[in-house]
């Protein structure tokens, strides 16, 4: 998958003032492989740790546990101080630390690899996928200098209906794993974000040498821009053009760039752990991360299969379902912009973890999938994308919605777990119960998401009928001319989706073959036809 530039440019044109408030970009910064080596990057796994080692935590994040019932465990403990002493004696300089993974990232020779293979504390090496990539854009029809379409998203959503009851993530703490943060403060949307100190730590693993503000002034690549975009996703509002861009614009937030946008596949998961741990020891409990690995790899022959999208391969997938059983974090990942890639359409990772929330998207009008958005693995045991919004621009747009909307539940109730905002959110959108591998249970609504928050009951939107022969003419009630129909070969996994004409108060639908199940989405209904 290229990375578009104009997309950025046509972005933050919308988000940044022009002439003013920017500082002019530094000379781009020393790149990793520039001051380091080009030597292939591992995880070095460890068999044990010091049992006396104290839990690498902040006061807040270990109360956080208690509130939500989590006994601290190993995986809080940090790595042995004595098996990195002993790297280091081997000439082995770690990168990142991992006490989830009980494991080191490295960057070794052919002969360092066989020396650390032999070292007794050793449980093994594992090579890190350089396929990092910045899942932001959408098909390949997208306009240059277009404008981004957030205020579509707002409606579909219900924005107001959490403004009106005063949800605006107030008092949560919110994680951003990107890219970078170019411009972020001098931004319109973002200006009242940092009015109020409202970005509270950051830190660039990509480049530790960056100071707080270096993060938002240098500009080494345009990929830098990236995590503004997210960030105003999340919370921006521009109150000179009058438009919200997002809905948690009263969080707190902590930013962290873990990587570096130059090339198309990048090799840093080692990064996107080391700053889950790092918020997890601040004590955040929500985290938007537009990154996700795929394919691409220097070495063909260490590429991701897709059968890999399975929640436990990949690291990266078993640090994230770590942090959703053992840490109390929820996890809101873009699902992926594969959905056109005839030789991988699937999620990536680590989306496929089952804990965490993967982001589709949606078309504006129908509320099906977008062409680009990622599909669900039909292998998997669980449904992804868990849930899909609108967005032009590709799911890196769609997840940063959803989680200011995983902000306003999380105002609203702090006690609630973080697998409980996710039955919520789940349960408020539009297809559920009817949820497919194409657009997960659809789009949330606010309003349901308040009337579970208050334990009311929802209204009866969604019904089953059934079907029998090759076609049936079902009476529909819809002020929607033409409506998404989902075609299933089962419960949940799609043949085909397909815009229909209502004609007269009626669908007439001719079943495929192979089709177990068909989805009528009316949007303030649903209606699943069983055939039989």
């Amino acid at each position: 998958m290229t990375l578009r530039l104009n997309v950025f440019v046509c972005l933050i044109a919308l988000l940044i003032q022009p002439n003013h408030g920017v500082a002019r970009p530094h000379r781009p910064l020393l790149s990793v492989n520039e001051g380091g080596s080009d030597r292939p990057k591992y995880w070095i796994l460890f068999k044990a740790k010091d049992q006396h080692g104290l839990p690498a935590l902040s006061e807040s994040a270990i109360s956080r546990r208690q509130a939500q019932n989590l006994p601290l465990d190993d995986s809080d403990r940090p790595v042995s101080a004595a098996y990195l002493d002993q790297l280091q004696r081997e000439g082995v300089l770690p990168l990142n630390k991992s006490r989830w993974l009980n494991a080191v990232s490295a960057r070794l020779t052919a002969e360092q690899y066989a020396q650390v293979t032999n070292l007794p504390f050793v449980a093994g090496i594992q090579a890190i996928d350089p396929a990092i990539i910045i899942t932001s854009i959408g098909g390949q029809d997208q306009p240059h200098g277009a404008s981004p379409h957030m205020a579509p998203v707002m409606t579909q959503i219900q924005a107001t209906d959490f403004a009106q009851a005063g949800l605006t993530g107030r008092f949560v703490n919110v994680g951003v794993i990107d890219a970078g943060f170019f411009g972020a403060d001098s931004a319109n949307a973002l200006k009242h974000v940092f009015a109020r100190a409202g970005v509270k730590r950051v830190r660039d693993y990509v480049n530790d040498k960056k100071t707080h503000g270096d993060l938002f002034h240098t500009l080494e690549t345009m990929s830098d821009f990236h995590g503004t975009e997210v960030l105003a996703a999340i919370a921006g509002n521009d109150p000179v053009e009058n438009t919200q861009y997002g809905l948690a614009t009263d969080a707190t937030f902590y930013l962290a760039r873990s990587d570096q946008g130059n090339r198309e596949y990048r090799g840093e998961e080692d990064n996107w752990v080391a700053a889950m741990e790092w918020m997890d020891s601040l004590g955040v409990r929500l985290i938007n991360t537009s990154l996700g690995y795929a394919k691409g790899m220097s070495n063909p022959k260490e590429n991701y299969e897709p059968s890999q999208m399975d929640g436990h391969t990949s690291l990266i997938s078993r640090a994230a379902q770590i942090a959703a059983d053992k840490k109390g974090i929820l996890i809101i990942v873009s699902a992926g912009n594969e959905g056109d890639d005839r030789s991988w359409r699937i999620i990536s990772t680590p989306a496929d973890a089952q804990g965490v929330m993967a982001i589709g998207a949606t078309n504006s009008r129908l509320w099906n999938r977008i062409g680009y958005s990622s599909i669900g693995p039909e292998s998997l045991p669980y449904l992804k994308p868990n849930v899909s919004c609108f967005s032009l621009y590709g799911t890196s747009l769609s997840a940063p919605v959803i989680t200011g909307f995983a902000a306003c539940i999380m105002q609203a109730n702090p006690r609630l777990t973080n697998k409980e905002v996710m039955a919520i959110i789940e349960k408020s959108s539009h297809l559920y119960p009817y949820g497919n591998n194409y657009v997960g249970y659809g789009v949330p609504q606010a309003s349901r998401a308040i009337a579970l928050l208050r334990n009311q009951p929802l209204p009866a939107t969604a019904r089953s009928v059934r079907a029998s022969g090759k076609s049936f003419t079902l009476p529909v009630t819809s002020n929607e001319s033409v409506v998404s129909v989902f075609h299933k070969k089962d419960a949940t996994h799609i043949l085909q989706q397909e815009a229909m004409k209502v004609n007269n108060g009626k669908l007439a639908l001719r079943r495929s073959s192979g089709e177990k199940q068909t989805t009528v989405d009316l949007k303030k209904e649903v209606i699943e036809v069983i055939w039989e």
